[in-house]
């Protein structure tokens, strides 16, 4: 494993990083935040760590920007245990809160990959075959002949005859010519 990145923050405020030989912006810093590059930042003039002093700062311009994560509430609450007999006990609590909020977002991030599969068009394909047999097998029974109840009779089955266990119907052409029956007796 490599060193952790040096970066000196010089009295003019500019913050130089000695990997690259170059000058960075507070930008770059919370660029190599999320790259999880390990880096320290070092005061030039004292040699003092200021690398929390560093992040602090990036936080406090991102609560500034868009949404902040942090309400007046919560901030209110963080400042009360400054001096208090908890305080090392609440930093270590949300030490410990924030991996375990980040270890299952990776637990989720990764079931869901596993769910989709490693290709999304794979997923897409399948749910489009599934959808596609749901359609057909909706398109068949509307294709399958329907034929109302008349009067009060049930309305007939899809099964043939010998099936039903009905042992009267036993031809459509005998249900037809009762329906005309009984026509002629009311008319």
């Amino acid at each position: 494993m490599s060193e952790p990145r040096v970066i000196k923050k010089y009295p003019n405020r500019r913050l130089y990083d000695t990997a690259i030989s170059s000058y960075i912006t507070l930008e770059d810093v919370k660029q190599l935040v999320l790259e999880r590059a390990e880096f320290h930042v070092i005061d030039a003039r004292t040699s003092t760590d200021i690398t929390r002093g560093i992040l602090l700062q990036i936080i406090s311009e991102q609560e500034e920007q868009g949404n902040p994560i942090f309400t007046a509430d919560v901030l209110a609450h963080i400042i009360r245990f400054y001096g208090d007999t908890l305080q090392g006990m609440m930093g270590n609590y949300l030490e410990k809160s924030l991996q375990a909020f980040v270890d299952q977002q990776h637990l989720f991030r990764e079931q869901m990959r596993s769910l989709i599969g490693s290709n999304p068009l794979t997923m897409i394909t399948e749910l489009v075959e599934h959808n596609l047999s749901l359609w057909k097998s909706v398109n068949q029974q509307l294709q399958k002949p329907y034929l109302p109840p008349v009067d009060g009779e049930a309305a007939p089955s899809s099964k043939p005859a010998a099936q039903t266990g009905n042992p009267t119907a036993t031809a459509p052409d005998k249900s037809e010519k009762e329906r005309k029956g009984r026509k002629d007796q009311r008319g």
